[in-house]
């Protein structure tokens, strides 16, 4: 079993090594394998996620995009982003991808605002 800041930060080193082995990594399977490594990371960080959501149920907003694909839309933001200044080192792409990052980060701390884990109540 893994001590608890270790264990927090498992998704978020996922997404980090994936990102730069995008930058750093040549061959197209590696760069395959690093993209599945940073979803990985986001689908491990949406699962905690969704235990550790606080909003009433009533609350919550139904939509027309499916709840996975909605939990991935900003790890998706961050991932084109990155793409972008990877693959088209232009000054426009690379204000598009600053533009495209700041938001994926926002909706990451927004959402982050509505998810911390609960302890039981105990019974007296």
């Amino acid at each position: 079993m893994l001590i608890k800041p270790l264990y927090e930060l498992l998704p978020f080193s996922y997404m980090v090594i994936g990102c730069v082995s995008i930058f750093l990594l040549e061959p197209n399977y590696a760069l395959i394998a690093s993209v599945v490594v940073y979803l990985y990371g986001a689908h491990i960080y949406n699962l905690r996620s969704k235990n550790r959501r606080t909003d009433a149920k009533r609350k919550r907003k139904s939509g027309l995009i499916p709840e996975t694909l909605y939990g991935l839309m900003p790890f998706i933001y961050v991932l084109t982003a990155v793409s972008f200044y990877r693959f088209y080192p232009r000054d426009s792409s690379t204000l598009f991808a600053l533009c495209l990052i700041t938001y994926g980060v926002y909706l990451i701390l927004r959402r982050s605002s509505y998810r911390h884990h609960r302890l039981p109540r105990s019974i007296s």
